[in-house]
């Protein structure tokens, strides 16, 4: 009867220590759910670190699978996944954005000189005798160009990243036909003399 008795508590004490350990890490888990969200509500995080962002939110799952399936060790480790991903994914969104705005500035800015140079060469153009050129529809382009140039420095001042950077392409592109057509029509003119 006395070992009936000692081993009674004993098995009371195990049950206790196996319920309390098979308890849902819930704190952990919220503060998983809470990064993710934290991450998924952050542009930058969203736009530049996307893959990361992913992967926050398949540990989420997983750590929701876990769960249910009360594999609660398990569930604690993609908790925690899910935390450092939804960081990484914040952090790497803030890189992203930096290094973004640093490519549309120098973009934007290294197309003042090219604007006045081709400006240049599109009156020196008037000069050249026998040329055939659409003087009209070049300035057209012209225009073009420095009207998109302007909109793309207003873009990015508003940080507008993407149409800032989407301008300044399309200014590159129309003094780059702008300064073809030039360079076409010198050449042919300067070939019939």
């Amino acid at each position: 009867m006395k070992k009936f008795i000692v081993v009674i508590p004993v098995l009371l004490v195990c049950g206790l220590f196996l319920a309390a350990c098979a308890t849902p890490p819930t704190d952990e888990m919220n503060k998983a759910s809470d990064a993710v969200t934290r991450a998924e509500n952050d542009a930058d995080a969203v736009t530049y670190a996307s893959d990361t962002l992913v992967l926050a939110r398949d540990a989420l799952t997983k750590m929701q699978s876990e769960a249910d399936a009360k594999r609660y060790d398990s569930a604690k480790n993609y908790a925690a996944e899910a935390v450092t991903n939804a960081e990484k994914a914040i952090a790497d969104g803030k890189t992203g954005a930096a290094r973004a705005k640093e490519e549309a500035a120098n973009l934007i800015n290294s197309l003042s000189g090219p604007l006045a140079d081709t400006s240049k060469a599109l009156d020196n153009a008037h000069d050249v005798k026998d040329i055939k050129l659409d003087f009209d529809g070049l300035s057209k382009d012209m225009n073009s160009a420095n009207q998109t140039y302007s909109d793309a420095q207003k873009s990015l001042a508003s940080d507008n990243l993407k149409d800032a950077t989407d301008k300044g392409q399309t200014v590159r592109s129309l003094l780059a036909g702008i300064n073809s057509a030039i360079t076409d029509a010198t050449l042919t003119a300067s070939r019939k003399k």
